[in-house]
């Protein structure tokens, strides 16, 4: 009797944690649900087989000989006072609806970050809310200068959004903006994420790996593949990740969503390049997972690849969500570019980058904050 009393309770306690799970899942911070013609389409693309969307390479989470258990294992105890900086971070704050008569540029941390050309605003990957995940108080960004809100910025002529993981697409962020954005472009199925928060459909442009669309007639922007993942439930890769070509009169960037090295960025460089300026992901990195997020060392193999003549490293600086020091992607990879003599731009966060004087030296700003 007493076995068959606690076998109640433990049944009955799985069931409600389940019920509370579903329930949790239904938030609108998960996203939406691809149906009817956006899942149609999404079917038909030529990256779309076996019910999910795949790299143009064979592409593990985690190397060969890793296991799960080890890399969360590692994840949570390992060099954790290392990951995060014991000072707030110098952020150069600006006012954002009152910016010079330039084209420019400003990284606000990670991946996000503003473009200025010809008088429009784009916007990439805004993360602005104080948690990038969708468990309470488990990835919380660094203590910085200042902190960048929604309301900090003016109208938002295009939004550009590499996938849906939510240290690059968070709805909070997406929510306090909705009112200032005009346009967003993104990947196959992402979409649905935008109409469930409220975004008119006619706003949403979603693209295919090397799918073309002009904004403003003068800009042309491509979807180009990228070596990773996506998701924001269990499932994976039902929505495709990505990196744009952006090309003006002037100018022509390469504006790289997360990804391991691949044998893609070549064949964007010799289909699109020669590039200004690429922003490209360096942190957040592990050997254990390099095939979906790119090492130090071969961020310049990328630049050779694109042949980009200056690039920019994003994906550091405001969250740890790798074992590495807060400051090591930025150390090593300026190391490697001085060897290479490749330039390389390092503004400090909010710190306005002229499009027209991308020679100009930054500084080492991370030297010397612990």
């Amino acid at each position: 009797m007493k076995i068959g009393k606690r076998l109640k309770i433990v049944l009955a306690s799985v069931i409600i944690l389940i019920v509370m799970g579903n329930v949790y899942l239904m938030r609108p911070l998960f996203g939406g649900k691809i149906t009817g013609t956006r899942l149609e389409r999404v079917m038909k693309s030529p990256n779309f087989r076996d019910s999910q969307f795949q790299n143009l390479e064979h592409t593990p989470s985690l190397k060969e000989g890793e296991s799960f258990v080890g890399a969360m294992y590692a994840f949570l105890f390992k060099d954790r006072a290392i990951r995060s900086p014991k000072m707030p971070l110098p952020v150069m704050k600006q006012d954002l609806k009152n910016l010079p008569d330039a084209d420019l540029l400003i990284w606000f941390g990670h991946s996000s970050y503003l473009l200025k050309i010809d008088g429009k605003i784009i916007v990439v990957d805004p993360v602005f809310s104080d948690n990038a995940s969708p468990v309470p108080g488990s990835n919380k960004p660094f203590n910085l200068s200042y902190v960048y809100q929604a309301d900090d910025f003016p109208p938002i002529d295009l939004l550009l959004i590499s996938h849906d993981h939510y240290d690059h697409l968070d709805y909070k962020t997406m929510i306090q903006l909705r009112s200032k954005i005009k346009n967003v472009i993104c990947g196959l199925g992402v979409g649905a994420h935008f109409e469930r928060w409220g975004f008119a459909e006619n706003q949403v442009t979603e693209l295919d790996w090397y799918d073309e669309t002009s904004f403003e007639k003068e800009f042309k922007i491509v979807a180009t593949p990228a070596r990773h993942f996506s998701g924001r439930k269990f499932k994976r890769n039902t929505t495709l990740w990505t990196s744009f070509v952006l090309q003006t009169e002037k100018y022509k960037l390469f504006l790289g969503g997360d990804s391991g090295y691949g044998k893609h960025f070549k064949t964007i460089g010799d289909k699109y390049g020669p590039f200004d300026l690429a922003i490209l992901e360096n942190g957040q990195y592990n050997e254990t997972w390099r095939y979906i997020h790119s090492m130090p060392d071969e961020l310049l193999k990328e630049v050779v690849d694109l042949q980009a003549k200056h690039f920019l490293p994003v994906h550091s600086g405001k969250f740890a969500l790798a074992l590495h020091d807060w400051k090591e992607p930025l150390s090593l990879v300026s190391k490697y570019a001085e060897e290479a003599e490749i330039p390389v731009l390092t503004p400090k966060m909010g710190e306005i980058v002229y499009l027209q004087q991308l020679d100009k030296r930054y500084d080492k700003w991370w030297e010397g904050l612990k």
